[in-house]
């Protein structure tokens, strides 16, 4: 049983990942490894003068396992409610339960489609359809949650990152029952 399941590693999901993880809360992230940002050059992402998509990609797989997510590279193939809880199926079969998913699937709303999630036409260049969520990122069913492209955002990287710790803010917020803040403080020596 997990607190958060995340659907997806691109930049959307692995920032939802590391601050659920950072927060405490068990989550877990299943990924198909078919992230579009595998195939960028980025030279407009803050605090990355110039990277690679794929190297993007790795590092925040990294970041988010170092505070505890756990990776799984599989497809999410179902998702359905199960009482207070969601399921997810991966395509081996193994089903994960959890309070909340997030959908960081990128370009792709075949998950939210197969599993009753409400879609709507998309916004962005070549983005024919999105998931129809509010601006906290909560769809049309109970505990699932959309980030990134998949929820509507522009596809740049830096703004798919912000908003999939954004929609984790807001579940993390949610599963505490209060507004979530996580700031650390520099280390200074001496």
């Amino acid at each position: 049983m997990y607190d958060v399941a995340i659907i997806g590693s691109g930049p959307a999901g692995a920032s939802a990942a590391i601050f659920t993880a950072k927060a405490g809360k068990k989550t877990i992230v299943l990924d198909a490894d078919q992230s579009i940002t595998k195939r960028a050059w980025i030279e407009n992402h803050y605090g990355a003068p110039e990277i690679s998509g794929p190297d993007l990609v790795e590092t925040g797989r990294k970041q988010a396992a170092k505070h505890g997510a756990e990776l799984v590279a599989s497809k999410a193939v179902a998702l359905e409610t199960a009482g207070e809880n969601l399921r997810v199926q991966a395509e081996d079969g193994t089903v994960y339960e959890a309070k909340h998913v997030i959908l960081a699937t990128g370009m792709s709303v075949e998950l939210a489609e197969a599993s009753g999630v409400a879609v709507k036409p998309g916004t962005e260049p070549r983005i024919k359809s999105i998931v129809d969520c509010d601006a906290e990122g909560k769809t049309s069913v109970a505990g699932v949650w959309a980030a990134g492209t998949v929820a509507g955002v522009s596809m740049h990287t830096i703004i798919t990152a912000g908003d999939g710790a954004k929609v984790a803010i807001n579940v993390i917020s949610e599963l505490n029952g209060t507004r979530y803040v996580d700031h650390d403080v520099l280390k200074v020596n001496g």
